[in-house]
């Protein structure tokens, strides 16, 4: 191999309640990148973990991720979609980056700081390695790009690092067993047996806030369900939030500037925006000047007409759990048998004797 295969990987917590956030910065994503790319898409199970779950609720958010991939246009046939744990190289290599990684790059992970808060002494293991873990789910495949987010810019960012070093600590290994494939740092081409994966970032990617709060992202978590538009919601219940969304007694400006400092207002205009795959400006250009009685019945419309459809064909697949458990079956298979082609050669290089 004289370069390494384009290959897209992400992947996405079974932690329940997906809503428009989730769709709008990732699902959309995926499917797009069905038409330019061959795709790995994952339901990762074992880092929905690093925090308790109730197992029944897990099995459960598993299907219903499964079930949104589907329904929103991905095609499992074509591409591979499967559970994490049904791929057991994805533990097996984490661990071989357990003992790659430094203890110096994890503690500076922003995200374990905010998931684990002050009481670090009480955070599981698995939290404190979950960049490894994802490290692995990438490298596993030797995937070459991944759709990011801001959240995770700075776990591929170590995905990075941990491949860099993984192909600098055992570069004359790999060179003698013929392994390595050719890339470019820099301006210098070199070979290596792991690729140092590339984000995928196709302009701003939107951050839905919350519906009742501009200054706080979309979440699952939040204690009230008009917060946020889940992909389960039918279209009563869409438009039932988008009236009830928190707005200002001013009218939507014409311009950009207009919308500083007014964060609900803002984020109605982004969710518009970001449905309609149109701009900000556009936005304004059209609805400028108009009260938001107005604005908001646009808004629920046209989320109407692009979710309810997925809400309802998430519900439809999601009633057949034995066509869901055939897809990440499949898809286990499949990557399984991509994941053991790699770790094979891992084992080698490394030496660990076991072939």
């Amino acid at each position: 191999m004289t370069a390494f295969k384009p290959l897209v990987f992400s992947g996405v917590q079974p932690t329940g309640n997906l809503h428009l956030g989730n769709y709008l910065g990732a699902i959309r994503r995926f499917v797009a990148l069905q038409d330019s790319h061959d795709c790995i898409y994952c339901v990762v199970d074992l880092h929905a973990i690093t925090q308790w779950q109730e197992p029944a609720e897990l099995i459960k958010a598993t299907r219903e991720v499964t079930a949104a991939f589907l329904a929103a246009g991905i095609d499992p046939k074509k591409h591979i979609v499967f559970n994490q744990s049904r791929v057991i190289q994805h533990a097996e290599l984490a661990w071989v980056f357990n003992c790659v990684a430094r203890m110096g790059w994890l503690s500076r992970m922003t995200q374990f700081k905010e998931k684990a808060g002050k009481d670090r002494e009480n955070a599981s293991v698995g939290l404190f390695a979950y960049p490894t873990l994802m490290a692995a789910d990438i490298l596993v495949y030797r995937a070459t790009h991944v759709p990011v987010g801001d959240d995770q810019k700075q776990h591929l960012e170590l995905t990075r690092d941990i491949a860099q070093k993984f192909n600098n600590d055992f570069s004359d290994r790999i060179a003698d067993l013929g392994m390595g494939v050719e890339m470019k740092v820099g301006e210098e081409k070199v070979n290596g047996f792991f690729p140092l994966t590339e984000p995928l970032i196709e302009g701003p990617a939107p951050r839905v806030m919350s519906l009742r709060d501009g200054l706080k992202k979309m979440s699952k978590s939040d204690p009230s369900d008009l917060s946020r538009i889940n992909l389960t919601d039918d279209a009563d219940a869409i438009s039932k939030k988008i009236r009830k969304a928190k707005t200002d007694p001013a009218g939507l400006p014409s311009e950009i500037d207009g919308l500083k400092d007014r964060p609900e207002a803002e984020n109605l205009v982004v969710l518009y925006a970001a449905l309609a795959e149109t701009s900000k400006e556009k936005v304004l250009a059209e609805f400028g000047g108009q009260q938001f009685s107005a604005f908001k019945p646009a808004l629920a419309d046209l989320a109407v007409a692009k979710l309810a459809p997925i809400a309802a064909e998430m519900r439809r697949i999601s009633s057949d759990e034995t066509y869901v458990d055939g897809v990440l079956r499949d898809g286990g298979e499949r990557a399984g048998v991509m994941a053991e082609a790699n770790m094979k050669m891992v084992r080698d290089i490394v030496g660990l004797l076991n072939g």
